[in-house]
């Protein structure tokens, strides 16, 4: 017998204690979980692909009030503690450089509110008052802030905040989609695996509640629904004749042509309502009246408000014919929504980005940018976001108080009417629903840069909208009668939340790059763009270091540091590829070693059987 000495005695105990302290402290970390009952709730009562929607709302509650707090910390605490003299530390006015003073003129407008409903104006379109707030980016007009041992730099500290929330998004995001990516590969190879995993394995002993107790059942049952849904799609897709093939095909090129011409159709009248709207804004906007003025500042946004309500209905209507499983019909769905709202929010930037780049006068070459019609575009940028933000917040409670509960209302009490049992109760919209939030969060990554407390905004938008999701799915909607699995829902999820990261990297990137920043506002007046305050500060640097950052940044490291990252995924593909063969290699003598049991048992009852009928 091996005797363990005192050190090795104290590592195993050590070790185990660890272990043990770290079970202890997820189990305590789950019930610190933000709407940990109401989401479970849900699950029961709805099935797991619509509280895989409540999961996913919860998670982008969580990365904006990240992301708000990465903002705070590095831009507008520095700034609050100086201007309220909290710390030893005062302002570094920017600079004047060779400039011309026509190009810093930024006349803010009204200034004094004479009626109420310019109040509400400025408050829904971040004008006015609001516009020389820490709101927008035209508030931070300040090169630094000089504490008593060091120099703050806010120019590249803004830089270095936008740069480090899209990072912190773009590895969230990616590391949640590995583990649900996991999860859904395991569940998806074996179909009868996960049959016997839920009816065998599925069961949560640690269960003691009786009400917890029917929510679990509840939410088995669903799942197992959703199983048998898809298994009888699979089952009709093998039974299909060539002719029924062939006829589904066709049929589904016909409709997809018709979704193309719909998707054109809403990105020209947003390229147009944009156009329009920003004309006519400086021009007419102080001699109109309140209903227009509002008409006007809110075009844009009407317009892609209605393309993103129109264009899912039409969508869900298409969907039904072209006769796919649940799971695929909810990510195509998705997929083609996605497209119709991020690309509109990418039409509504590129097209703001055009009208600030045109020149047609003297004054426009002057400045490198539209400055009579955008004498801080940064700032109107910010405002067409906060717009879209708010808007959109406004429709969604808009929708759940005069359409969803009139509607449960009618149908409840008014069954006798046919019109009213032909309308039915409504279902909870999945795709919908998620692509609602996919669009906010887009249009708040893309507008953290020109709006930084827009975050914050996102936080609570998002927090209101998960209670009054909750009543209208507990008060005013039925179960689906077409069940949802949440361990693709989830990770799809995330797919789709990493395509809106990804286009709203596009435009932040051309307008940090290309577009030349406003002379009249902000932190970067004395650079021709934003990005041009890094090789600044990488001028800064000791001789040995410029060195090292120019070479990491030039081609000749670029070039072969590619090769190798090639060299690396692709060792990785083929150790996954032959990972991939020994599991299927053991799978395979598993069912034979199965097999060969049920040999042995048929065999070994044949011979009791005949020992049996010998004895008698």
């Amino acid at each position: 017998m091996k005797y363990l000495s005192e050190w090795d005695q104290w590592k195993r105990y050590s070790s185990k204690s660890w272990k043990r302290f770290i079970e202890k402290a997820r189990e305590m970390t789950t019930h610190l979980e933000l709407w940990r009952e109401d989401i479970r709730s849900i699950e029961g009562k709805f099935g797991t692909g619509i509280q895989s929607y409540f999961s996913f709302l919860r998670f982008l509650v969580l990365l904006n009030l990240v992301i708000f707090l990465i903002i705070f910390m590095v831009i507008l605490l520095p700034v609050l503690l100086t201007r309220y003299k909290i710390t030893n530390s005062s302002f570094i006015l920017i600079p004047s450089q060779d400039v011309d003073i026509q190009c810093t003129v930024y006349p803010i407008s009204s200034s004094g509110l004479i009626y109420f409903y310019s109040y509400v104006i400025d408050l829904l379109s971040g004008t006015g008052f609001l516009e020389d707030t820490y709101l927008f980016y035209g508030h931070y007009t300040i090169d630094g802030v000089k504490f008593q041992n060091f120099t703050y730099d806010l120019p590249l500290a803004y830089l270095l905040s936008t740069i480090a929330y899209l990072a912190l998004s773009l590895v969230w995001i990616v590391k949640r989609s590995v583990e649900g990516f996991k999860i859904n590969l395991i569940r998806s190879e074996e179909h009868f695996q996960s049959y016997c995993n839920k009816v065998f394995a599925g069961w949560d002993f640690c269960i003691t509640n009786r009400s917890m107790a029917d929510l679990k059942h509840s939410s088995l049952r669903y799942e197992l629904r959703a199983d048998l849904e898809e298994e009888r799609i699979r089952q009709k897709i093998a039974e299909r004749t060539s002719e029924e093939t062939i006829r589904i095909y066709s049929l589904r090129l016909f409709l997809n042509c018709i979704v193309l011409a719909v998707l054109a159709a809403c990105f020209y009248a947003i390229y147009k309502a944009t156009i329009f709207s920003q004309e006519h804004m400086k021009k007419e906007i102080d001699k109109m009246v309140f209903g227009e003025n509002l008409l006007i500042l809110y075009l844009p946004s009407i317009v892609i408000t209605l393309a993103n309500f129109i264009t899912p209905i039409i969508f869900a209507k298409i969907i039904h014919y072209e006769d796919y499983s649940p799971g695929f019909e909810i990510r195509l769905t998705i997929l083609r929504c996605v497209f119709m709202r991020l690309a509109t929010i990418c039409v509504l930037v590129f097209t703001l980005g055009s009208k600030i780049t045109s020149c047609d006068n003297y004054l426009c070459e002057l400045c490198g940018y539209n400055q009579k019609l955008y004498p801080c575009w940064e700032t109107q940028v910010g405002q067409e976001m906060y717009k879209l933000m708010i808007f959109d917040l406004i429709i969604i409670l808009a929708v759940t108080l005069f359409v969803d509960f009139p509607r449960k209302i009618l149908v409840t009490y008014c069954s006798s009417w046919k019109l009213f049992q032909c309308w039915g109760e409504q279902e909870f919209a999945i795709p919908d629903n998620v692509l609602g939030i996919v669009y906010g969060q887009t249009i708040c990554w893309i507008g953290a840069f020109f709006s930084p407390l827009l975050p914050a905004i996102a936080t609570l938008k998002f927090i209101i909208i998960f209670y009054v999701k909750e009543i209208s799915l507990l008060y005013t909607c039925r179960p689906s009668p077409r069940q949802f699995r949440a361990s693709n829902s989830n990770f799809f999820f995330l797919l789709v939340l990493l395509i809106g990261l990804c286009l709203a990297i596009i435009p932040l990137t051309i307008s940090m790059a290309r577009i030349p920043s406003s002379k009249a506002c902000g932190p970067f007046t004395n650079f021709n763009t934003t990005w041009e305050v890094v090789p600044k500060t990488v001028s800064t640097f000791p001789n040995s270091l410029q060195t090292l950052v120019y070479g990491i940044t030039s081609e000749a490291f670029a070039v072969p540091f590619f090769m190798i990252i090639c060299l690396i995924m692709f060792y990785f593909i083929a150790l996954a590829g032959a990972h991939k063969r020994v599991v299927v290699q053991l799978r395979e003598q598993l069912n034979l070693e199965s097999r060969d049991k049920r040999y042995l048992i048929q065999k070994l009852t044949e011979a009791q059987r005949d020992l049996r009928n010998r004895l008698d």
